[in-house]
């Protein structure tokens, strides 16, 4: 695998967006503030509030940013299976367009790739490492219990499956054909990247997390369809 200088940019940001007029100006001013990032992509799932306007007046202001959009709710999965085909800078990581993480810890993700050890870097809310608001223990549970499923089958020792936070080298992502539309996304790339025996790595990360007022939209039916694609992507590859 390639080895990259540290001093230039070379990240590509995906951010799958539905519904975040509140904050899709502030993560796209957080984001781009990072030395690192040599563009910005990102895909609006339909969303019906303001979003998309914003989305095109930022892109009118800096042309390191590049939209799509679909013109049906899709969801999470097939929104990035969409950033994916756009990426250009050799590594990738995925952004949510919410505030639950912080673009501050990409030189931490990135620098087990810059140092030529990993292939595919894993964030982590549970390893220690920064803010942490502490919300819904029963998702902390479920999250866990998920985890450890994923992991007696992959044989990987991740401490948390379902980070937001994952980033790639350009080219494991053209060896992965995304097929979940929706939060299914998580165990499904943990199942197809352990199987490409590609070197992985966790860094703890910042974690800021919504409450369901403040717009977080993952529930117990997104644990349930978790669940399935552990098995599935896992029994059935």
């Amino acid at each position: 695998m390639t080895s990259f200088p540290s001093a230039v940019p070379m990240l590509s940001v995906v951010i799958p967006v539905y519904n975040e007029e509140k904050t899709i100006h502030s993560i796209v001013q957080e984001v781009l503030k990072q030395e690192c990032v040599q563009e910005l992509i990102i895909v609006d799932d339909c969303s019906r509030d303001g979003t998309w306007p914003v989305l095109e007046k930022l892109a009118g202001e800096e042309p390191r940013i590049r939209l799509s959009r679909h013109f049906n709710n899709r969801g999470k999965g097939a929104a990035l299976r969409t950033a994916f085909r756009m990426v250009s800078a050799p590594v990738a990581v995925i952004q949510d367009a919410d505030l639950e993480y912080d673009p501050e810890d990409y030189p931490a993700l990135l620098r087990p790739i810059l140092q030529n050890k990993a292939d595919v870097v894993f964030g982590s809310r549970f390893l220690g490492s920064g803010a942490h608001r502490v919300i819904y223990f029963w998702h902390y549970i479920g999250n866990k219990l998920l985890t450890t499923l994923s992991n007696m089958f992959t044989n990987l020792n991740l401490t948390d499956m379902e980070c937001g936070y994952k980033l790639f080298r350009k080219e494991v992502l053209e060896g992965i054909e995304i097929e979940e539309d929706r939060f299914g996304f998580e165990p499904e790339i943990t199942a197809k990247v352990s199987s490409l025996k590609v070197r992985i790595y966790e860094v703890p990360i910042s974690y800021y997390g919504r409450t369901y007022a403040e717009g977080k939209k993952i529930g117990w039916k997104d644990g349930v369809s978790a669940l399935r694609c552990i098995l599935k992507y896992n029994l059935f590859r």
